[in-house]
C-alpha cells in the first residue's frame, strides 16, 4: 500500500488511459487476423492519415494531461477528456469506449479529492455534458443498437466524484483535528511555561528577599558583604525581569476558553530555578536507567539568564526523555556549546531516525520554547540515522542586558 501511494495520480490516470488505448490495436490491427472482427475497432479503421493523426493528438492530449494534473488539476482533467473524445473520433466511434473511460474517472476521483467541491462539481458536470451530448447524437442518428453506454459512464463519472470528495473531507477533517491539537498544544505549553515562571519567580523574590535581610542587618558593621548582598539583589531582578518580558507577551496571547474546555493538564510538581547544572543529574538518572546519555561540554561555562538556562535544560530534558521513549537506543549524546553570544544545544540518538518520536507535545512545547527566546529550533530525523534536535538560544551580554532592563 504505501508504494501505491507513492504513485502520482496523473500516472495512474496514464497508466489506465493509455493501456485502453493500446489495447483495441494490439488487438484488432496489430496482431493477425481472426475470426473476431470489431465493429468500434475495424482493421481498417487507423488507414486514413487523419485517423493516424488524430490517434497521435489523442495520446499527447492525455500524457499533457496526466503530468499537469498535480500543478493544474482542472486544466489538465480537461485535457485528458478532451483526449479521449478525440481518440473516440479517431475510430469514428458514436459513443466513448466504456473501458477507456476509465482513465477519466480516475483523473476526476483525484480532482475531487484535492479541489474545492465547487470546481470538482464543475469539472464533473462538464464531463456529464459531454456524455450527453454524445448520447443526443447517436439518438438524432439513430445509429447503435442495443443499451447505450452513456448513462452507465455517466453513473460511473457520480461515483469517481463521491469517492473524490470523501477523500477530500476526510483529509480536510483530519487537518483541521491537527490544527485543532497544535493549538491546545501550544496553549497547553504556555500555561506550563507560567507555572514555571511563577516557580522561577518565587525562588528569586526568596533570594532577593534573604540577601536584602542580611544587607540590611549588616549595612553599619560590614559594608562589603551589605554591599555584596545588594549586588546579588540586583543581578537577580534583572534576570528574573529579563525572563518575564520575555514571556509574558505570548502568554497574553494564550486563549484561556480553548484552554478550559476540558483539557486537562498534569499536575506534576516543577522544580525552581532548574537549569543546565542540573543536566549531570539528569544523565546520571537516565544512565542509570539503561540508556547512556553522554554530556559534552564545548566553550567556557558561565551564569545564563534565568529563562535561558530554564528553557536549555528543559529542552535537553524532552528530548532525553523521546529517546527513551520513542528512539528504540541503548545510548544519547548531549552537546551544550557556549558561544559569545548564543547557547547551542544538540541533543542526538541512534535510534528508529524519529520514527516513533513524540508528535504530540513534546516538539510543539520545544519549538515554543525557542520561539520565546527568538531562537532556531530543528528536530529531524539524521542522514546517518537516528534523530537530532538542535536549539540555539541568544544570550544577551550584560551591557545588553542592563540596556533592554533600563529601558522601560
Amino acid at each position: 500500500m504505501p508504494l501505491l501511494k507513492r504513485i502520482p495520480p496523473g500516472l495512474w490516470t496514464a497508466l489506465v488511459w493509455f493501456t485502453m488505448a493500446v489495447w483495441p490495436i494490439v488487438e484488432y490491427v496489430v496482431m493477425p487476423p481472426r475470426q473476431e472482427y470489431s465493429l468500434d475497432y475495424p482493421r481498417d479503421g487507423l488507414d486514413p492519415l487523419g485517423a493516424k493523426a488524430l490517434l497521435v493528438l489523442a495520446f499527447l492530449l492525455v500524457l499533457a494531461g496526466s503530468a499537469l494534473l498535480r500543478r493544474r488539476t482542472l486544466t489538465a482533467y480537461a485535457l485528458v477528456v478532451a483526449g479521449t473524445v478525440v481518440s473516440t473520433m479517431a475510430w469514428r466511434q458514436d459513443e466513448i469506449p466504456p473501458m477507456q473511460f476509465l482513465g477519466v474517472d480516475v483523473a476526476l476521483g483525484y480532482v475531487a479529492a484535492v479541489r474545492s467541491r465547487r470546481g470538482s462539481l464543475a469539472a464533473a458536470a462538464g464531463t456529464l455534458g459531454v456524455l450527453a451530448a454524445y448520447f443526443v447524437l447517436q439518438s438524432l442518428r439513430g445509429g447503435g443498437s442495443g443499451i447505450a453506454a452513456e448513462p452507465f459512464m455517466a453513473l460511473t463519472v457520480v461515483i469517481a466524484w463521491l469517492v473524490g470528495n470523501s477523500v477530500h473531507q476526510a483529509r480536510a477533517h483530519t487537518e483541521e483535528l491537527h490544527a485543532q491539537t497544535a493549538a491546545r498544544a501550544v496553549v497547553a505549553e504556555r500555561l506550563r511555561i507560567a507555572r514555571e515562571m511563577h516557580d522561577t519567580v518565587a525562588h528569586s523574590i526568596g533570594i532577593i528577599a534573604l540577601q536584602a535581610g542580611a544587607a540590611a542587618r549588616v549595612v553599619e558593621t560590614q559594608p562589603g558583604r551589605a554591599r555584596e548582598a545588594m549586588l546579588i539583589v540586583e543581578k537577580t531582578g534583572r534576570e528574573t525581569l529579563t525572563g518575564l518580558r520575555r514571556m509574558l507577551g505570548a502568554l497574553r496571547e494564550a486563549d484561556r476558553e480553548q484552554a478550559g474546555r476540558g483539557h486537562k493538564q498534569e499536575s506534576s510538581p516543577l522544580r525552581p530555578a532548574a537549569g543546565l547544572a542540573d543536566v549531570e543529574r539528569l544523565s546520571a538518572t537516565t544512565t542509570a536507567a539503561g540508556v547512556r546519555v553522554e554530556v559534552r561540554w564545548l566553550g567556557e561555562r558561565r551564569p545564563l539568564p534565568a529563562d535561558v538556562d530554564l528553557a536549555a535544560f528543559r529542552i535537553i530534558q524532552e528530548s532525553v526523555t523521546n529517546a527513551v521513549r520513542h528512539a528504540g537506543s541503548d545510548s544519547c549524546r548531549v552537546c551544550v556549546d557556549y558561544r559569545e553570544d548564543e547557547l547551542v544545544i544538540e541533543i542526538s540518538d541512534r535510534g528508529k531516525g524519529g520514527a516513533g518520536m513524540d508528535t504530540g507535545y513534546g516538539l510543539v512545547g520545544m519549538r515554543e520554547r525557542v520561539a520565546l527566546l527568538h531562537g532556531d529550533f530543528t528536530a529531524g530525523p539524521r542522514p546517518e540515522g537516528g534523530f537530532a534536535v538542535t536549539a540555539r538560544l541568544p544570550v544577551p551580554t550584560g551591557a545588553e542586558t542592563e540596556e533592554k532592563t533600563g529601558a522601560r
